[in-house]
């Protein structure tokens, strides 16, 4: 018996026969070693393919990055280019390899054709299915060597370690903004630099309950649950649910000291995700990578720059309360603003039955009776704020105020001052009562009258 496995030892008088032995008796088995990293493969030409990542035969000349084949490296400078020549047929959505337009077809055609065996999920991807069995085994191979973090999949792992690296080779060609994930720049590139204006294309995804709109489907599925209730996430130690991936994680940290936390090392501050953290590190950095083109000011966050442009720069008041028809630029302001009306008071101090009808508030509780937090002092007159954003307008009472009123030369140092100051020179009364249709200039003013107003008979109802 000329043909025998190198596995088992096992003989066979044809090489077919070895062939077909090896696919069935230790398929999955990744019997070859990588002598340069120990990563393993299942197969003698998946670890020549390697090989080249360390020889650096396919590197790419924009970010450096090593590929194991003409192919990949094909397909990774897409991520650069941005070029998507794959289209589907269905939604017009585009791809930068057909493997992935293949694999994005089967949700189109409901096809899940990997069972899992030990439960009744099932997956469009033999990986997903691999990873999703780890869960049953609680088997994380891929550890991290700096804070032992482990991770299911060998990319999460990479992805991880630039964390404590602060490795960003993924350059947008557009202005002076990295990232570690390739991912993450070509996020960046549709919504900061992409040249499609219409609302319409750049915010695809219609809310089917309130109309709002949303630029991707994974953000209109976690806004659908405020409307239908669901809680597809369950804590696994108690009958906890929530509507969210990060606030099981969260939970689990907190409650279960499950899971590791990332913690900044000049406050001690913890986070449990990558990307607070390195949010958090440009408050001490000072760095405000975001600029706005209309006026000189510049954002430590993506997301504070479109809020900045719109709230500013804009005039758009989309969001109405339904009590009394004042309208805000966002959500979170209508949020907060309905409460006046509702009495809500949704954050809970976990020490005490103190409630509160904003965050914000909470947090300065936390400080003052519980000592929990850090306190933001002025180096000037030593006075502390909750808030980092406090302190900051705060400071520009001491120095400068930029804020100059067009109709006289009075300065401010926060522009919604001066924008209630403005209002003095127009006559104009923005906030309504919805009880009794009397104006107001400002906001505490309606709020001090709306509390007489609805304490009055026929009101206490409302």
């Amino acid at each position: 018996m000329p043909y025998s496995c190198t596995v088992c030892d096992k003989r066979f008088t044809k090489k077919r026969h070895m062939t077909e032995h090896r696919k069935t008796a230790h398929a999955g088995e990744k019997l070859h070693s990588c002598t340069q990293c120990e990563k393993r493969f299942s197969s003698n030409g998946a670890l020549s393919n390697h090989r080249n990542v360390h020889t650096s035969k396919y590197k790419c000349i924009e970010c450096d990055m090593c590929c194991h084949s003409v192919k990949h490296l094909a397909r990774h400078r897409r991520s650069h280019s941005g070029e998507k020549p794959f289209e589907c047929a269905v939604c017009s959505k585009r791809f930068t390899a057909a493997g992935n337009l293949a694999r994005h077809s089967r949700i189109h055609r409901g096809e899940k054709l990997y069972k899992c065996y030990l439960c009744d999920r099932a997956f469009s991807e033999s990986g997903h299915l691999t990873t999703h069995l780890m869960i049953h085994s609680g088997d994380k191979p891929h550890k991290c060597h700096v804070c032992d973090k482990a991770y299911y999949r060998s990319r999460d792992l990479t992805a991880h370690v630039r964390v404590h690296t602060g490795d960003k080779p993924y350059k947008c060609s557009l202005c002076d903004s990295s990232f570690s994930l390739s991912n993450s720049l070509l996020q960046h590139k549709r919504y900061v630099h992409s040249n499609k204006t219409a609302d319409s294309n750049r915010r695809p995804y219609p809310c089917p309950y309130c109309g709002m709109t949303f630029k991707k489907a994974f953000f209109l599925n976690e806004h659908t649950r405020i409307h239908t209730g669901v809680k597809p996430y369950s804590c696994s130690h108690c009958s906890e649910c929530f509507t969210r991936r990060d606030k099981l994680k969260t939970h689990l940290l907190r409650s279960h000291n499950e899971g590791t936390w990332l913690t900044c090392h000049v406050c001690d501050r913890a986070f449990y995700r990558s990307v607070d953290l390195t949010t958090h590190m440009r408050i001490h950095t000072g760095d405000k990578p975001y600029k706005c083109s209309l006026c000189d000011r510049s954002f430590s966050q993506s997301s504070s720059l479109q809020s900045h442009k719109r709230c500013v720069h804009s005039n758009k008041r989309p969001y109405c309360c339904l009590y009394c028809g004042m309208k805000f630029k966002r959500a979170v302001f209508l949020n907060e603003h309905t409460r006046i009306h509702t009495g809500a008071k949704p954050h809970l101090c976990s020490h005490c039955s103190e409630r509160f009808t904003r965050r914000d508030q909470l947090k300065t509780h936390l400080l003052k009776s519980h000592n929990e937090g850090t306190w933001w002092t002025c180096h000037i007159c030593l006075m502390k704020f909750a808030r980092n954003a406090h302190l900051q307008q705060h400071l520009r009472r001491h120095d400068v105020k930029p804020y100059v009123c067009s109709e006289c030369p009075k300065c401010f140092s926060s522009a919604s001052t001066m924008k209630a100051h403005q209002l003095l020179h127009l006559g104009y009364k923005q906030f309504c009562c919805g009880l009794c249709d009397k104006y107001f200039r400002s906001k505490c003013n309606i709020v001090r009258h709306f509390r007489r107003c609805s304490d009055k008979p026929g009101f206490n109802d409302v």
